[in-house]
């Protein structure tokens, strides 16, 4: 377990930062660009040194200052993946993945170079060298070479920054199979939201330098002071889920959610497969009665919560779906005008299938 109780100051503002996080598990600090994420992981890598407060892996104290120890980065044993990967221009790409084992005495190694090659997909370019890589197998250079000195924490900048979508959907798999398969502590830094919500087990909102909120991805995603932190107009709810059944006929992929059952078009993922989702309160619409000749295929029964006006044209509706999980819906003031809709109306939430993203 990495833990992190730290204080400090910076130009812009006081860093004040806590949180743990579990082996296995990627915690991610999350928040806009300059809110002090990257300060943090470089306090806890030893690269800046906080006033005060206590860092410590499992029984290893890496900073105490009550107990004046401060231990410098290469006895930390924490890898470190630079958001502009940093790789050695003059090695090939073994060369660089050695540079990272060779860190590490023997004895003291649990992860092996074939099989960090073969997970990453780096076979075929260990005898390239970096100017020669895409921007995505860069990257895959970067996190075998951190991981190939054995880190007992992992600490990951922006690793996807100033990648394009294709490049990111390449990487993207990699982190989630190193999360899965090497079980470190992980604290990812990002002020990407779908980046975030496909990979963390837990966010930390970071805001000017403070932790202001930490906890379950969905759940630190969902509250209020995130969406103010990150100016959401538009509010959506982040559902966690399950995959139950494929219809190969229709091209459909059944889901059981926190909102119930929910079809969306087919996933190339097993059964069983764990997955999250984003409801976004534009895309669902409100009935009265539960219809019979629509082409929604997702009809939610619940409860209205409350009813906010947002400006003369639309309101934000929250349902109490029947599985106890809340939603928004934004509609058109109009339309709450005909439906007569009122706290305690019971609804039916309608969310068209196509319009659910995923992560």
């Amino acid at each position: 377990m990495l833990e992190v109780k730290i204080k400090g100051a910076i130009d812009q503002f006081e860093i004040d930062a806590t949180f743990m996080t579990e082996a296995g598990t990627l915690t991610a600090l999350f928040g806009r660009s300059g809110a002090g994420k990257t300060t943090i992981i470089n306090m806890i890598a030893g690269l800046v040194k906080p006033r005060d407060g206590r860092i410590a892996i499992d029984n290893d104290v890496l900073f105490d200052s009550a107990h004046a120890i401060d231990q410098p980065p290469n006895k930390r044993g924490v890898g470190y993946i630079f958001q502009d990967n940093l790789l050695f221009p003059h090695l090939t790409v073994k060369g660089n993945l050695c540079y990272g084992q060779n860190l590490t005495p023997t004895a003291d190694r649990y992860l092996d170079f074939d099989e960090m090659v073969e997970l990453l997909g780096l076979k075929h370019l260990l005898s390239r060298r970096p100017s020669s890589l895409s921007g995505g197998e860069k990257k895959r250079v970067a996190v075998g070479r951190a991981l190939l000195a054995n880190p007992r924490a992992l600490l990951m900048d922006e690793p996807l920054a100033g990648l394009d979508m294709a490049r990111k959907d390449e990487i993207l798999p990699f982190i989630e199979q190193i999360r899965q398969q090497v079980r470190l502590p992980i604290v990812y830094v990002s002020h990407d939201i779908d980046d975030v919500l496909r990979l963390s087990d837990q966010i930390a909102l970071i805001d000017k330098g403070r932790t202001v909120l930490v906890g379950p991805a969905e759940t630190v995603a969902n509250h209020a002071e995130a969406r103010l932190l990150l100016g959401q107009n538009n509010p959506s709810t982040i559902v966690s889920g399950t995959v139950i059944s494929h219809d190969t006929t229709f091209g459909l992929t059944s889901l059981e959610t926190q909102a119930g059952l929910i079809r969306v078009p087919g996933l190339k993922l097993p059964p069983g497969s764990p997955l999250r989702l984003r409801l976004n309160a534009r895309n669902i619409s409100i009935a009265l009665s539960k219809p019979q000749d629509i082409s929604v295929l997702n009809v939610l029964p619940g409860v209205i919560e409350s009813i906010e006006k947002i400006d003369t044209s639309t309101v934000d509706v929250k349902i109490r779906l029947a599985t106890q999980l809340t939603i928004d819906a934004r509609i058109t003031t109009l339309a709450h005008q005909n439906l007569n809709l009122a706290i305690g109306t019971s609804v039916f939430a309608l969310i068209k299938s196509v319009a659910v993203d995923r992560f």
